[in-house]
């Protein structure tokens, strides 16, 4: 019965007493210091002391004449474009160069490296599976 009566507890009480405790819950003058870094330390006798060093300073470009607005709207219409796959990647990037080397004669297919092909996946943080490898 213990079960049962926690239950219809938790029903009737309402689900958000037991959310965590945070800032966004508590009143304006609540601060539970998440997520942020302090500017300083606190000295032996309670104090606190600021260290200019350590206060973040945001670099901002000057953006006078610059055309784009900082916020895009969830009206805007989708991109025309489609997205990019790696076959169109080939084709725009290292396909030209390819085909202007077979042209003028300097071709080599012993020496792929030049247009980014690597032999091995060795030392790599992501390795392609051998069966999408290309031998």
């Amino acid at each position: 019965m213990g079960l049962l009566s926690e239950l219809t507890r938790g029903l009737v009480r309402g689900a958000d007493r037991t959310a965590p405790w945070t800032s966004k819950r508590g009143p304006r003058s609540f601060y539970k210091s998440r997520g942020a870094k302090n500017a300083g330390f606190i000295t032996c006798s309670r104090k606190f002391k600021m260290v200019p060093e350590m206060v973040p300073k945001l670099v901002v470009p000057d953006l006078t004449g610059f055309k784009l607005r900082p916020y895009v709207s969830y009206r805007a219409p989708a991109g025309s474009e489609p997205p990019a796959t790696a076959r169109d990647l080939f084709q725009e990037v290292v396909a030209p160069s390819i085909k202007k080397d077979i042209e003028g004669g300097t071709f080599d297919a012993e020496k792929l490296e030049k247009y980014g092909f690597e032999p091995s996946q060795e030392g790599k943080l992501f390795k392609l599976f051998p069966k999408n490898f290309v031998r």
